[in-house]
Parts: structure tokens; sequence; C-alpha cells
């Protein structure tokens, strides 16, 4: 290493640094050595550090982020510049004044590697022992040693590279020693949520992780109900069935309102240089029940009773936000939390009647029974600045979603105002549902709400925001949206809109047929597939089906790409499209991907007649959700076909019953979309379940 020891006091630009030597990091020569980055030059090193250096109180995280992706491992081998570079990042992060003293000691921590075993790490270690307890805590890390780096330790033949190793990757070890001297709980705290991830280490030292865990012992029989909180957390990694024996007294201390303030003076993670609030914890707590989700749903119940009785408000809204989070996960929780949040509609704080009403828009019709309440809701505009929309926006999702019709006046002025909003997206938290996701399931409502529809569509024009929204509804209304045909049918002359009407006229058919001459007039960007479809939807209008069949055959016979053909829309026509099967048939056996292969599938059944190998095809989508499998997407597509086809084999059947028995949703995605999801597929399963079972001794 070329890096002289120097770490004095400098002038540079008429400011004196104390630490690190500008002369010493001049004299290293960076020539030659590699950074952990592909992209970015060794020069960036002595870059970032002299710009620490120089703004010495004014550093930040933001100046240190190049380090990281500098001279760490970064899931590579330990840059040959990470060496030179350790010294002068030790001394930046001992420097009293430097402001970024406590991001340095996290890039020290991640900088530990075997390769570095030689390197001195004397002035890293003193940081486990600074004054500023900020600095303890971002140190930690330091003291939590690695597996590869005990590895090192037990091959190594040189017995100094050994003792260097060995103090790097001292585990358990180093964080005892440190438990055993720091008094400060902000400190404390960390240190004991890293000794149950050291003793969980199976490569840890069994006398070390012994004593750690009776360190965590000691402090879950103390009086410390913060301390005992993140003894309970940390435990969990060694026990995981812990903090559900101890679910009664996590209770009591997080309903506590004493206890309350005490999280924020003590509960800091090693990885947040802020400490985290009781609220926060919860979630932190929460986690370690998961696997027990009848304790984990107990555990946010029993937090909102508690806090009703002591009238801690912010408690039982974060409570709610976990009953929500897990309504969410499990089809079960909406039994337990019904009355709760039906009760909870009458409570004073707004915020708590939004999250109570939006549970029960995710209940859904069986919420029935508070429908009289919800309607007394619709004209409460109390909010959460932390969520989205209402408590009379939320409350009329959740009146739809039970089927009252007390929910339909004014709900379409209500979801367009919705749409021209610049609304923030998130997903998990209780928010407004999107429009499609409202109306689509109204269907049967759509003389009562078109009108509304057919005036604020007339208002917005091409321009408006909710247009998009409103044309996915009125084309899964279908047929059913006709009395809006005449307002539609102006937005064919816009390039914005006219490939999404084209598309609904095609799903309301031959009903529509007095839009044909309208065709004449649409606009479109320049492109084939647009000018074909204007020729088909022309066709499906027309009623016209010898010409549809010949436009979508040719269309599947001549698409660039043939697995994405609109084989689905071939499959419509039946045996009529016998013509196209031999193409049909060798896109289907050279297919790999789930899409191609399973409409190939369904469209040679329809072509065909013949259920094998449909149903067979179908089975590799279905079966491997029963076993836990969550491709809900391809699972979707195949209980379509199923429906269509008519028919299941017994494996099917068996498959099918096992999914419908199971609690949990049956979906990827978060929020309210999960619930709906799930929904959705077990109303295609109850319809397969209703299919014919194939014949004894038919192909299955």
């Amino acid at each position: 290493m070329t890096a002289g020891d120097e770490q004095v006091g400098v002038l540079a630009d008429g400011m004196t640094m104390v630490g690190m030597s500008l002369e010493a990091l001049d004299a290293v020569v960076w020539d030659g050595l590699d950074t952990s980055h592909w992209g970015r030059p060794v020069e960036d090193v002595p870059r970032a550090l002299r710009r620490i250096a120089l703004a010495g109180p004014a550093a930040t995280e933001d100046d240190c982020d190049p380090l990281y992706s500098l001279v760490t491992e970064r899931g590579c081998e330990t840059p040959s510049a990470a060496a030179v570079a350790l010294p002068f990042v030790v001394a930046l992060a001992a420097d009293p004044d430097n402001g970024a003293r406590v991001t340095l000691a996290g890039l020290l921590a991640a900088m530990q590697a075997p390769a570095l075993t030689d390197e001195d790490w004397t002035g890293a270690w003193a940081l486990l022992t600074d004054p500023d307890p900020a600095v303890r805590r971002a140190a930690i890390h330091l003291a939590s040693g690695s597996a590869g780096l005990l590895e090192r330790w037990r091959t190594e033949t040189d017995p100094a590279v050994r003792r260097a190793a060995i103090e790097l990757a001292r585990g358990c070890a180093g964080l005892l020693e440190r438990w055993r001297i720091e008094t400060d709980p902000a400190v404390q705290l960390p240190i004991l949520i890293a000794l149950g991830d050291a003793a969980a280490d199976p490569d840890a030292d069994q006398d070390a992780a012994d004593t750690a865990r009776a360190v965590l012992d000691q402090v879950l029989g103390g009086d410390d109900p913060v301390l005992w909180v993140a003894a309970v957390y940390a435990s969990a990694t060694l026990d995981q069935d812990l903090p559900v024996r101890q679910l009664d007294r996590l209770v009591d201390v997080f309903s506590d309102l004493a206890v309350r303030p005490r999280f924020e003076e003590a509960w800091y993670q090693t990885d947040y240089e802020v400490p985290s609030s009781r609220e926060n914890v919860l979630w932190w707590i929460s986690r370690r029940l998961e696997h027990d989700f009848e304790a984990q749903l107990s555990f946010a119940v029993r937090l909102i009773e508690a806090a009703g009785r002591t009238g801690d408000t912010p408690l039982r809204r974060e409570a709610l936000d976990l009953a929500w989070s897990q309504l969410v996960l499990r089809r079960s929780a909406a039994t337990v939390l019904l009355p709760l949040a039906g009760a909870l509609l009458d409570d004073p704080d707004g915020p708590i009647r939004l999250r109570a009403a939006n549970i029960l828009a995710g209940i859904g019709p069986t919420a029935a029974p508070y429908a009289d309440r919800l309607a007394e809701l619709l004209d409460d505009d109390e909010a959460d600045d932390e969520l989205d929309g209402t408590v009379g926006e939320i409350a009329r999702w959740a009146l739809a979603r039970t089927g009252d019709p007390r929910a339909l006046p004014g709900l379409i002025e209500q979801l367009r105002a919705q749409e021209e909003e610049s609304r923030a997206y998130v997903l998990e938290v209780p928010r407004r549902p999107d429009t499609a996701h409202v109306l689509i399931p109204l269907r049967a409502n759509a003389h009562v709400l078109l009108p509304t529809m057919r005036r604020a569509i007339r208002d917005g024009g091409p321009e408006g925001r909710a247009i998009f929204s409103f044309l996915a509804v009125l084309e899964a209304w279908g047929e059913d949206a006709l009395p809006a045909l005449p307002d539609l049918l102006p937005l064919l002359a816009d390039t914005r809109t006219s490939v999404d009407v084209l598309g609904l006229l095609r799903a309301m058919g031959p009903t529509a047929a007095s839009a044909e001459p309208a065709l004449s007039t649409c606009r479109l960007l320049d492109h084939p597939g647009n000018h074909w479809s204007v020729t088909w939807t022309a066709a499906c209008v027309r009623g016209d089906r010898a010409a549809a069949l010949r436009l979508v055959g040719d269309a599947v016979m001549t698409a660039e790409a043939p697995q994405h053909g609109p084989f689905l829309s071939l499959a419509e026509f039946g045996r009529d499209a016998a013509p196209y099967a031999d193409r049909v048939r060798s896109i289907h056996e050279r297919s790999t991907e789930w899409w191609p292969r399973l409409s190939t599938a369904v469209t040679l059944w329809s072509i065909t007649g013949q259920a094998d190998p449909a149903v067979q095809v179908l089975e590799e989508y279905v079966l491997p959700v029963a076993d836990g499998d969550d491709s809900f997407g391809s699972f979707r597509e195949a209980l379509q076909g199923l429906v269509r086809i008519g028919e299941i084999s017994p494996v099917i059947r068996d498959a099918l019953l096992t999914v419908r028995e199971s609690e949990r949703r049956l979906s990827q995605l978060h929020g309210y979309e999960a619930i709906l999801q799930d929904e959705e597929l077990r109303r295609l399963i109850e319809q397969v379940l209703a299919c014919t079972p194939a014949s004894p001794g038919e192909p299955s």
C-alpha cells in the first residue's frame, strides 16, 4: 500500500480538516487498481474521499453513496482499491467533525471481507466505543462478522492473518463484548437484535451463541418493556413460536400509553439512522407472527380492542392497517373482522371510520348487515392525510360491494372526479379503488348508471381523464352498454380513443349494427393492425360471420409472430374454423410459453370438438396451484378454457377441490386487487367444478 499513515489536520481551501490527510490521499498511486463497478474508473475513489473530507460537517449520506459501488464486494471479488481506500474511510469515520460519520461506519461494515483481513482495522473497531451513540449503532455490523470471514480463519495457516480474520469475524463474541459495557438503551437495543441474528448463524461459535441466548433470556425476564419487545423480536430467529407464547404481554406493552414514547427513544435498527415509532415496531413484531396466521390476526384485533378502551387513536389506526393487510392475505380474516369493522363505523375518529369502511369493502357482499350505517356515511368527508380518499368515498364502494342500490346515486360523478385528480398510486394501504373495479361488477345496474356516464363522456370527450376507464367498463358490459352508442361514435374520429371504441363495438356485436356507417370516420394511427381492426369490427357489428372468420383466420395464418395470433377469437367460430386447424396445431406443438400453449389448446378443442389434448394441457396449469404455486395468470386462463370446454378430468377436479379449501388469497397482487382476483378465480373454480366429469375410459 502506498498511502501514508499521516492523519492530521490540514488546511485546504481555507478549511481545516481533522482526521484524513489530503496530502496522504494525493500520494497514493491509484493506477492499476480496480473498483467493484464495471463502469466506474478508480479515480472516482479518491475523488469521493476528497469530496467527503472537504465537506466536513456538511458531508452527507449522498456524498458517501459512490463508495458503496466502488470499494465493497457487491457480489464479486473485493476490488483492489478497497484496501487502499480503507485507512482513509476509517479516518473520515473517526473524525468527530465529519457530518457523514454514521454512513461511513456502515460503509466500513460493508467493506469487511476476507481479502481485507490483513489490513489495519484498529480504528474501525474503535468506533464501537465512540462517544456518539449513532456511530456506535452503525458500527454494530462491524462486530457481527460473517460466515465467510470465519471460514477464512479456519483455513488460514499464517498466524498473523488468522489473528486479523478472527478479529473481524468475532460475531457473537464481539457483540457480547459490546453488550457488557454498553449503557445507552438506543445502542443496547440494536445490539440485542444483532445478537439474535448472530446466535442463529449456523457458523457461529457455539459457546458465544449459547451466551447470546442467555443474554436474550435474561432480557426476556427483565422489566424494561421496550428492550423486552426487542428480545422477543430477536429471539424469534431462534424460536419462532416465542412471540406467539408472549402474545398477552406484547398486547399489554403496545397498548400501554406510558410506554409509547420509549420506543422512539430506544428502538433503532442498525440499518436505519432514525428511530422507529411504536407503530413502526408493530409491523416488525407482526412479521414475526406470520407463520401462525391466527396469532397474527389475534394480535391486531386485540390491539384494536385495547386501544378503544384507552382512547389510543394512533394505535387503533395502525392495528386496523395490520388487520387490513391480513384480510388481503387470508379469506378467513373476514369472519373475525366483520363485526369489529362494523362497530367501528361509529368511531368518533374519521380515519378510523375510513379504515373500517375499507375493511367492509374488502369483505364484500357479506358486509350487507352494515349497509344502513354505510349509507349514512356517504356524505362523510373526513379523511386521513396519509391515505387516499374520504370516509364517504370508501363507504360508497363498500355499499356497492354489497349490491345496495343506495351506492348508485352520485357514484359516476365521484369516480369521474377521482379520475381527474393527480393521485399518488399506493398499493398496499387503504385507497380508493379504480373506476373499472367499481363499475364492471355493477353491470346489472347499467340502466341506472348509463345516463350519468354518457353525460360524463360527452362533457369530457377524448381529452377527459376518465374516458378510458369508462370505455373499459362499457366494453366489459357489452350489449348492456348499447344505449351509450350515440355518445361513443364521435370518439372514433380521434386517434386517442378510436382503438378503444373499436374494441367496445366488437363487444356489442350485431346489436351495434347502426354504428357501421360511422366506421368510415374512424381515424387511426397508421399501423396495419389498426386498419385490420376496423375491417374486423365492421364484420362483427354487421353480423357477417363468414367475413369475420376469414379476417381472423388470415390473421392467424400470416401473423409475423405466430404465437401472438388471435387464437381465442378463432375459437369463437368452432367447427367452421376447421380450415385453420393445421396451422393452430402446428403452433401448439411448437409453443413452450404458457399463453400460446393454452390458447391454441382451447382453439383446437373448439375446432375439433375433442377434449384431448386440450384438457391435458390445461391440467399443466391447474395442478401446480393446488401444490402452492402462484402462477395465477395462467391458472385463470386455464380455468376459463375449462369453462369453455365444459368437461374436466378427475385429476383437475381433485386439484380444484384442494384449491377451493385453501384460505390463502389466490393472487400475487397487493391491496384490494388481491381480494378481487381471489374472488374472480374462486367463481371460475365453482364454474369448472360444475362441468361434466370425463367419462370413465376417456382420455384425461
